[in-house]
């Protein structure tokens, strides 16, 4: 079995060690469960990103993806967040062996990306669909609790101690993130359970259901952070990237109901943790940069803005 080259080094810098070690046991697990659960390898899926996920059918020619992950918390969250979600605004799990980084989910198909919609209006409206389809409150909490989105701001810190020089996001904008982190939980009207990555990609059309998300991390924290993964998106090669960040702002502050400027801080604090996560794991993280002075900018008009 030929693994991707790019798979496997984006695994071992986001796992070390740990994820070699899992590349060299993952073409026996795939073979492990397609045997187990009677499965029929169809490849892989084209855009692979930190777990294997393959397209299968069972003995009866029904369609389901195989998703194999190094087998951590963040993978058990994910497998307990699409059983909360149950099927609904999101793809349906079928069986988990989360111990072993596992999971067999329904197909969607055709399995169309939102932007394949020809318009922003179109993906928007039917991203804002998604988007209500899946608030759920906070999870009784187990022996795995949810993470805090408020925890991964912690990586901040992190990023600030490990790069000191060179090319990097600047302590002004990680102090205004941190600044801006601390104004939105100050003035939250309480949490729930969010996707935590619900963009373009990880939003799909199934014939039988419609549009419906897929691969949710499950975290907890204010609903304004779950549309900023969407605001970033997809943005490349577009002549007027500016111009259509602007645009997605203003029009989920109108059809979600959110405060534009309390939107716009939320996306300077989780765009900057977005940032730093990318040039950490050695991936393209300029765009995402780029963002986060966009929203500084339309912060600024027609109002003076101060790092305390």
């Amino acid at each position: 079995m030929q693994i991707p080259q790019a798979f496997k080094t984006k695994i071992s810098n986001v796992f070390g060690k740990g994820g070699e070690e899992w590349l060299t046991l993952l073409p026996e697990r795939i073979d492990t469960y397609l045997h187990k659960w009677k499965l029929v390898n169809h490849g892989p899926v084209t855009n692979l990103s930190y777990n294997y996920v393959l397209n299968v059918t069972d003995i009866g020619g029904n369609p389901f993806i195989l998703k194999i992950g190094v087998p951590n918390a963040d993978f058990a969250n994910e497998v307990h967040t699409v059983q909360i979600y149950n099927g609904k605004g999101c793809a349906r799990i079928i069986k988990a062996v989360p111990e072993e980084g596992v999971m067999l989910l329904e197909q969607l198909q055709p399995g169309n990306m939102l932007d394949t919609l020809e318009t922003e209006e179109e993906q928007i409206e039917q991203y804002v669909n998604v988007w209500r389809a899946i608030r759920r409150p906070i999870p009784p909490q187990g022996k795995q609790p949810t993470p805090l989105i408020t925890n991964w701001f912690e990586s901040l810190s992190t990023y600030r101690k490990t790069y000191t020089e060179g090319d990097r996001i600047t302590e002004e904008h990680l102090l205004l993130a941190e600044q801006f982190i601390e104004e939105v939980n100050r003035t939250t009207k309480g949490a729930a359970l969010l996707h935590g990555d619900l963009h373009h990609e990880n939003i799909l059309f199934s014939k039988h259901k419609g549009w419906l998300a897929i691969d949710p991390k499950g975290v907890i924290g204010d609903e304004y952070y779950d549309t900023i993964s969407f605001l970033i998106n997809k943005l490349e090669g577009k002549a007027n990237q500016r111009d259509v960040l602007r645009y997605r702002v203003k029009r989920l502050s109108e059809l979600l109901q959110l405060e534009e400027k309390r939107l716009l801080k939320a996306a300077v604090a989780l765009s900057t943790l977005y940032a730093c996560w990318a040039q950490e794991d050695n991936a393209e993280w300029e765009q995402t940069y780029q963002c986060t002075k966009w929203f500084i900018e339309f912060l600024r008009e027609g109002h003076e803005l101060k790092v305390r």
